[in-house]
């Protein structure tokens, strides 16, 4: 059976930047299998498939899968998902539209807006607050250093400290002295391995960050051998659970702040990731995730 897909770059709005995405149409029939074994054939960091909603008033059901496992929730799939499907329904339209993507984590709420000139835009609700981790181990900050090929003097930065939080899919959140120190990272999934904790019977990933510039409030890098990703262009689950972080050890007051950070400068593929935490009474109250995202490719996959 033919069905439908689509290649979407997210977080750009330049095509062959940002991190590209598969989304296949139509996926009913597909078994668990097929749909691992497709994620493998693209060998994206995500490739998402399509279904039919549960709940006749939301707009779609996903399922996300990276080239190693499924995911119950990742940033780049929705916010590309959600765009690509506002624009096969807009038909090159200008529009707002509020929609709704069923994830395994829950229903995420999505806001898009299509408009010319410039790249569609689409910002998401966490569908789950940003909560830190306690492990039973101290983490090694020695050998973490090690994995990423730096000096251990050179992990933390002010009040920042290694640690694992989770927005639906945990990361151990690494602060790095500056973007030179960022820019050095050669990650090693060997004695990544050896340091980094397991949750949910899956490595967790590595996601080192440090302060931003040339506009941006943070500048980060992804790693994930568990995931079988060397390197993510960007990560939006990963910029979920930074809001917990950030609020953390900021000491962020109550009211809004907005984000940019900054990630896949060092891959060539440069994106952009929004940031909205609103708080109260000292707590996070709200959180949104946004980027752009630019049409590549579409065609029919035969199966």
């Amino acid at each position: 059976m033919a069905r439908p897909y689509m290649l979407y770059d997210v977080f750009t709005d330049e095509r062959l930047k940002g991190n590209p995405l598969a989304i296949v149409l139509e996926a009913e029939g597909l078994s668990e299998e097929d749909m691992q074994a497709i994620a493998g054939e693209f060998n994206l960091s995500e490739t998402v498939f399509v279904f039919a909603s549960e709940n006749p008033a939301h707009t779609a059901r996903l399922r996300i899968f990276t080239p190693g496992r499924e995911l119950p929730f990742a940033g780049h799939p929705t916010v590309g998902t959600a765009i690509a499907l506002a624009e096969r329904a807009g038909a090159g339209q200008t529009l707002d539209q509020v929609s709704v993507l069923e994830e395994k984590i829950g229903p995420v709420r999505c806001a898009v807006r299509l408009a010319e000139p410039g790249a569609p835009f689409a910002e998401f609700d966490l569908p789950a607050k940003s909560a830190h981790y306690k492990l039973e181990n101290a983490l090694d900050r020695q050998g973490i250093a090690d994995a990423l090929s730096i000096s251990v003097k050179h992990v933390g930065f002010e009040n920042h400290y290694p640690g694992v939080w989770s927005a639906g899919v945990p990361f151990l959140y690494v602060p790095v002295k500056d973007v030179a120190t960022l820019g050095e990272v050669e990650f090693d999934p060997a004695l990544w391995e050896r340091v980094a904790p397991f949750s949910g019977g899956h490595l967790v990933s590595a996601y080192v960050y440090c302060r931003g510039a040339n506009g941006a409030n943070f500048h980060a890098r992804m790693f994930s051998p568990d995931m079988g990703i060397a390197e993510d262009p960007a990560t939006g689950a990963a910029a979920a659970g930074l809001s917990g972080v950030i609020h953390a050890h900021d000491k962020l007051p109550d009211g809004h702040h907005a984000f940019v950070i900054a990630q896949g400068v060092e891959m060539g593929r440069a994106s952009k990731i929004h940031l909205h935490i609103d708080g109260a009474a000292g707590e996070i109250t709200r959180t949104r995730i946004g980027g752009q995202a630019v049409k590549v490719a579409s065609g029919m996959l035969e199966i």
